[in-house]
């Protein structure tokens, strides 16, 4: 079993610091990169093909929405007590624990889904992966940065969100070509069974740091001391408000993404279409999500935020409007980029102005404010599409997005919102100085 400590010194491995290629270099982070890469290809073959299978059996953009919220609004409720565990507990353990449950609890909606049962037992087992994910989260999270040293977490924290949107691609493409080759619904779900499988051996290999917070809090009264170490670091305040009106406002389409393109476009979810227009859309995440530690890699990441945010909302409005599938293709592209680019800048930034013993204990917070709203959202307007249709919820959306690239700003804070630089924080930038002159590496 490979051991991978907090590393103090950093090490000499030949790559610009905070790139993907440095990141990569870690024996640790790369085993364990690659195992949830594999897995997760089947977990986007799932969460693309649940969605499709409730709209299209149903017709009903508030049954996806309940869907939605059972698969991540545990992560609202339960964030906190699973950061309580992630502290309590060896991370290790929970972890696999968790990813077992999540074999056997897919397995049954297989079961489910291949003899057309009652919806609610779909949604019980999909609401047990949900509890699962939500109590797995803070232990990974908390520690699969210190796999690498703190130099090199933006190149790790963009190579996670563009894995996880590369897998967006994979995963529902192979759905697709598994569909044309007979396979049914029910099987690909037994796929996605099997590809857990991967992650837990890379766990059962690659021992995860177990880093204490020292917080001796218990339940949620750990919520008040997360709450506390956020008000007293205005940044990580900021972008937790921010992230939540984000995913409850403007990431409405995505776990509504099949509904949406039914009404807007009158392509079935079950199509060839839908299928090649979602694919695209992760396609743009997955560059999105990359391009922070990479070719954007250079460009002060607090630019990257604001820049993101309008960038989103422009390609939104335009995404809300379209009327055929044609456009969408593009327009849907660069809506997956500017969305990704701006989560991984903002959550770059957040785990940045963390000290290592703190993520155990803030980290829930933000998987309550970033996973566990945009099922809410999903849930809410869920209905309300129904009432008055996709478009003007979606307009209201990009309409939002304007008003956070303007009070997401972080240029404006002082010095002293940041995390600093003696306690592991980042070298303080005024905002009329930004990054230039050095070419970024992969």
């Amino acid at each position: 079993m490979t051991t991978y400590p907090h590393i103090d010194t950093p090490p000499d491995h030949g790559h610009r610091p905070g790139t993907a290629r440095a990141a990569l270099s870690y024996r640790g982070f790369r085993i364990i990169f690659i195992g949830l890469a594999l897995s997760n290809i089947g977990t986007w073959m799932q969460n693309f093909t649940l969605p499709a299978y409730i709209d299209d059996r149903t017709g009903r953009p508030a049954l996806v929405g309940l869907m939605v919220f059972a698969q991540l609004g545990p992560l609202l409720v339960l964030s906190i007590p699973g950061g309580v565990l992630a502290d309590r507990v060896s991370k290790q353990k929970l972890q696999l624990t968790m990813q077992s449950a999540s074999v056997v609890l897919t397995i049954a909606i297989a079961y489910f889904v291949s003899g057309d049962h009652a919806l609610w037992t779909i949604f019980a087992a999909q609401l047990g992966i949900g509890i699962a994910n939500a109590l797995n989260a803070p232990a990974f999270q908390s520690s699969m940065p210190l796999l690498v040293h703190r130099q090199d977490l933006p190149g790790a924290i963009s190579l996670n969100s563009a894995m996880i949107n590369g897998t967006r691609v994979v995963g529902p493409v192979l759905a697709a070509i598994l569909a044309v080759a007979g396979l049914s619904v029910s099987s690909i779900f037994l796929v996605n069974a099997g590809t857990y499988l991967f992650f837990i051996a890379a766990l059962l290999i690659v021992r995860m740091p177990d880093v204490r917070s020292g917080n001796t809090a218990r339940g949620f009264k750990s919520l008040t001391v997360g709450l506390k170490i956020a008000r007293q670091r205005l940044v990580l305040s900021r972008l937790l408000l921010g992230m939540f009106l984000f995913s409850l406002f403007s990431l409405v389409y995505i776990g509504l993404f099949p509904s949406i393109v039914r009404l807007n476009f009158d392509v079935s979810p079950a199509s060839t279409t839908y299928r090649w227009l979602y694919a695209t859309w992760g396609a743009g995440a997955f560059l999105g999500a990359l391009s922070v530690g990479t070719f954007l890699a250079v460009v002060d990441r607090r630019v990257l935020i604001v820049r993101g945010f309008l960038g989103f909302a422009i390609s939104l409005a335009v995404f809300s409007q379209l009327r055929g599938p044609e456009f969408a293709f593009p327009v849907g592209f660069v809506l997956g980029f500017f969305y990704f680019m701006t989560a991984t800048a903002i959550t770059t930034t957040f785990q940045l102005n963390m000290k290592n013993t703190e993520r155990a204990t803030v980290m829930p917070l933000w998987f309550m404010v970033f996973g566990g709203t945009v099922p809410i959202g999903n849930l809410l307007f869920g209905v309300v599409i129904e009432w008055i249709g996709a478009r003007a919820v979606l307009g209201f959306g990009a309409a939002f997005a304007v008003f956070l690239a303007w009070w997401v700003d972080l240029r404006r804070l002082p010095e002293s919102a940041f995390l600093p630089e003696e306690d592991g924080g980042e070298p303080f930038r005024p905002a009329n100085e930004t990054r230039s002159g050095e070419s970024p590496s992969v």
